[in-house]
């Protein structure tokens, strides 16, 4: 038997953020304790894009609490995702560092397929076990999320960039409650729907499940004030359109499970929800507790048991690319031994971010399948714009960068922190030292990191022995001078020099 542990979830939504703490036993996930802040998030971009101040301000504030209740839980049993509007956001790059610090844990910018596929594990681990193929709907804040899956496999994911909280404020401003206003809404939501009603209307599902805030919401409003029973109808909807119109304003309008928090943003929710049914031909909708948070529980547990999604898609595009499978392991195992060679000279955790590294040591080959010429410029875009499931956006992103310096000059990395460069320095030395691509003894190569950069030293037997990869350590000293680094390598290269 597992021991029983504490895991927790973080969820910043368009509208709102989300904590989730609860308690492992025997991989069951059971709740302990919740948090919610609506934060708005969406409505705080402003013309050009950016996050405005008060925005920031509302949700530095929430983070802070959050922290609060997290502090002391292990790295490990944390994980915080962000979704649409800090993708969005031109200047996320600088609220993240504020909010982390905040927060007290890393914050992960997801995909929107990755969030699709961690909506669909917590709505899976919700529903009653059957072999129906789902429609899993999410209406978020800023991006709503389509999923078609059986059990708990997705096989389609989808993100478009309509959520309740966009919608409210670009067609219903003031809350105003028109009849061409709501025939706008649902035209501009119909007009996104056209590019997946192929693959995810109702020829491709049995049953239909919303999932979050608006799905909820419109749910208990149905079934509170007689307009439905057992979730989402179109006659139900119908009947909530009428009633909408007839109030005329979103504060006028007298509803028996109308939430305060849910109020300023019902109209634009509506309006997708109702595009939804038309264009995917639903008819009846159910609805369940389990969301993003959830599913992001689930997939941590399943991280801390080795079933690593992104183990699997890193072997799916070893395959899919057809990698040398004996090359990238041999690059892989010498540059992990390289970079734990680094870190012990930089003081860190040698665990640090070694994933990282020895991902992108197995997929650094990937471009080959497209052109030998260049083929790390085409590898690092691979990884940078592939849908990844598993992969944060940012994990994307390093991995790609370093595949992309693996090779050729430095200067296009722009400025990294020591222990990137030293990721970056192991990778290069371990593709050098497999130029033969064959199994050869490890060298006798000892790294360090030191004040003005990163010393080298061999001994002089080997460089004798091995006189390609002396001149290409010669070279590759050249290079990391040319960028503004130093490489400095031992005496014996005095000897054998080009």
């Amino acid at each position: 038997m597992t021991p029983p542990h504490t895991i927790a979830a973080v969820d910043l939504g368009s509208n709102s953020f989300r904590l989730q703490v609860a308690r492992v036993v025997d991989d069951q996930v059971y709740p302990l304790d919740a948090l919610k802040d609506t934060v708005r998030f969406a409505a705080a971009l402003d013309a050009q894009g950016n996050l405005d101040s008060k925005g920031q301000t509302r949700a530095l504030a929430a983070l802070a609490r959050f922290g609060e209740r997290l502090r002391g839980m292990p790295p490990e049993h944390v994980r915080v995702v962000a979704t649409s509007t800090l993708r969005v956001a031109k200047n996320s790059a600088e609220f993240l560092p504020r909010a982390e610090a905040a927060l007290g844990f890393p914050i992960e910018v997801i995909a929107g397929r990755e969030e699709a596929r961690l909506i669909y594990i917590g709505a899976a681990h919700s529903l009653p076990a059957g072999r129906e193929k789902r429609l899993v709907v999410d209406i978020g804040g800023g991006s709503t999320e389509f999923i078609v899956g059986q059990q708990f496999k997705p096989f389609k994911t989808e993100s478009l960039l309509m959520g309740c909280v966009s919608y409210s404020l670009k067609f219903f401003p003031g809350g105003k409650l028109t009849k061409q206003a709501l025939r706008d809404a649902e035209l501009a939501a119909r007009s996104e729907l056209q590019a997946i009603v192929h693959e995810f209307n109702h020829v491709h599902w049995q049953q239909a499940i919303g999932t979050s805030g608006t799905a909820r919401s419109l749910g208990d409003i149905l079934e509170l004030n007689g307009l439905s029973s057992g979730g989402l109808s179109v006659a139900g909807m119908e009947k909530l359109r009428d009633l909408m119109l007839k109030a005329g304003h979103i504060d006028a309008l007298q509803l028996n499970g109308l939430r305060a928090d849910r109020r300023p943003v019902l109209p634009g929710g509506f309006a997708i929800m109702s595009a939804v049914f038309a264009e995917l031909g639903v008819e009846k909708m159910t609805i369940t507790l389990g969301a993003l948070r959830d599913g992001v529980l689930y997939d941590l547990v399943g991280r801390q048991h080795q079933r690593d999604l992104r183990e699997v898609t890193v072997t799916q595009f070893k395959r899919r690319y057809h990698v040398d499978l004996a090359q990238q392991q041999r690059v892989a195992k010498l540059a992990e031994i390289f970079y734990r060679q680094l870190v012990a000279s930089l003081e860190v955790d040698p665990d640090t971010d070694l994933n990282i590294l020895l991902w992108a040591a197995r997929l650094h080959e990937i471009g080959l399948s497209i052109s030998h010429s260049s083929y790390h410029k085409h590898s690092a875009y691979i990884l940078q714009h592939a849908d990844m499931p598993g992969f944060s956006s940012q994990e994307q992103a390093r991995v790609a960068l370093l595949v992309l310096g693996h090779k050729g000059g430095l200067k296009k990395l722009g400025n990294l922190a020591k222990d990137r460069w030293a990721r970056v320095l192991s990778l290069r030395l371990a593709v050098l030292c497999s130029r033969s691509r064959t199994d050869r003894e490890t060298p006798p190569i000892n790294l360090a990191a030191n004040r003005n950069g990163f010393s080298l030293a061999v001994t002089n037997d080997w460089l004798q022995a091995n006189p390609l990869t002396h001149t290409a350590l010669l070279q590759e000293a050249e290079e990391w001078r040319e960028a503004g680094h130093l490489l400095a390598l031992s005496p014996n290269f005095q000897h054998w020099g080009l």
